[in-house]
């Protein structure tokens, strides 16, 4: 143990990948020294859990109805109690944590990339390509996120899918503009000069050297923005645009339950705990990340 914790703490690295694993573990133990990061990474890992090992660990079928036992209270039976047509409450937050992750993955993955091309081409090219970028980037800057989700949704149509598309088409801007920010600071390196007057094209440049720099702040900014994209998808769940019933999507489920929120409050409440849970634990992890990933 003592040669491995000499290896990734050598101030002289070997080689590529020993500098890169003791970065790596550098900034692990930041991260350990921040508590209430190390609280929002158990909630992410507990939620990734869940979904994974849902049909083992839910009691009962999301999706089956059973009017007998509709709107039963918390009991050693149904832990979060029932809803107004009998299904298991707890069962549908357990499969609805695997819609919530579906979105979130396939914004993502889709939101990150173009987002991060547009800024890193638009800093550093400047002028003509800069101007054009980042005007279109304001136009949709300039409406609220949900707003414009909305208006995309309306166009496409409800469903999950779609809901994916819209969220995808209004998260981007920020992604571009951090981006745009870094590459301003990186374009004008010594090393950026010296890859240049090598005869590095223009795109070898931004893919290979400029993009990689820009990583970090902007895999603080998903984090970050993980919780926004949860409470957007449960927003159009909740208007009825989002996953169509019977999924058990939670804002779908807040919905629902509005309409016994006095008298039956748990229809509502755990769905909505669970909403408040998980964008609490990405809000806290994506904070600790920031501190750890900042290059002052």
């Amino acid at each position: 143990m003592s040669t491995l914790r000499e290896y990734l703490t050598s101030e002289r690295p070997a080689s590529r990948q020993q500098a890169r694993w003791g970065q790596y573990y550098r900034q692990w133990r930041a991260l350990k020294q921040n508590p209430l990061a190390l609280l929002g990474l158990v909630i992410i890992i507990a939620l990734l859990i869940v979904a994974a090992v849902a049909p083992w660990i839910s009691p009962y079928d999301p999706i089956a109805q059973n009017l007998s036992q509709r709107l039963l209270p918390p009991s050693a039976a149904h832990w979060m109690g029932t809803d107004e047509l009998g299904r298991d409450i707890l069962s549908r937050v357990i499969y609805g944590t695997r819609l919530t992750l579906a979105v979130v993955l396939l914004v993502v993955i889709s939101v990150g990339p173009v987002g991060l091309l547009i800024g890193t081409l638009s800093g550093y090219f400047g002028g003509v390509v800069d101007t054009v970028l980042m005007r279109v980037t304001d136009i949709f800057l300039a409406f609220p996120r949900l707003v414009l989700a909305l208006a995309f949704v309306a166009a496409l149509g409800p469903g999950i899918e779609n809901a994916v598309i819209a969220i995808a088409c209004t998260a981007w801007p920020p992604y571009a503009r951090v981006a745009r920010a870094e590459t301003l600071v990186i374009r004008n390196a010594d090393y950026i000069a010296a890859v240049r007057l090598q005869g590095a094209s223009h795109l070898r440049i931004v893919l290979r050297h400029v993009v990689p720099m820009c990583l970090p702040s902007v895999i603080v900014r998903t984090t970050l923005d993980m919780a926004g994209i949860i409470l957007i998808a449960a927003g159009l769940g909740f208007l009825g645009l989002g996953a169509q019933p019977p999924s058990p999507e939670w804002g779908a489920m807040i919905a629902k339950g509005r309409e016994y929120i006095f008298d039956q409050w748990w229809v509502a409440a755990f769905p909505g705990l669970a909403i408040c849970l998980v964008a609490l634990g990405f809000n806290l992890f994506g904070d600790g990340l920031r501190d750890v990933l900042d290059a002052r």
